[in-house]
């Protein structure tokens, strides 16, 4: 049973990811207005002076947006990778079961890297996105992405015995 919960728990990482980059492509000029108006730091008036320049060229918050986008698309399908991997590998040795799980690992890793790593890591203290309510949202929902992978993969990567 444990071994069917993980693969379930990896393919809904999939689909989480996919899903997030899906939402992200449907609403393109709400997501690139997203990543413009909080990369060009407008708003700050609790801490108004920066340690790094705003980014304010236009062709640039594309090429961020695009790099959010291509990240969760990479995430969900290595989980997807991984759940297959591990759906095949069910009835296999605990050895075998364990040797399937890096695609799933990896595509918790890389949707880790998204929400913590650009959200939290990044834009929380760079762009300083906490000062303005679309941006301390945005470190909100991070959290609770990043954390919720996280978990899933330290479930996941309990050796199989």
């Amino acid at each position: 049973m444990v071994r069917y919960i993980k693969i379930a728990l990896i393919a809904a990482v999939s689909v989480f990811c996919l899903s997030y980059a899906l939402q992200n492509v449907v609403n393109l000029e709400a997501a690139h207005w997203f990543v413009s108006y909080t990369t060009s730091m407008e708003g700050h008036e609790k801490y108004a002076s920066h340690f790094g320049p705003a980014v304010s060229a236009p062709a640039m918050h594309w090429v961020m947006l695009w790099i959010i986008i291509a990240l969760e698309i990479a995430a969900g399908l290595l989980a997807a990778k991984g759940a297959f991997d591990l759906f095949v590998a069910r009835k296999a040795s605990a050895e075998a079961f364990n040797g399937a799980k890096t695609y799933a690992i990896a595509g918790c890793g890389v949707g880790i890297l998204v929400w913590f790593g650009l959200f939290s890591a990044i834009a929380g203290p760079y762009f300083q996105i906490w000062q303005t309510e679309a941006g301390n949202n945005a470190l909100q929902g991070s959290f609770w992405y990043s954390t919720q992978l996280a978990l899933i993969w330290l479930l996941v990567s309990q050796k199989d015995e």
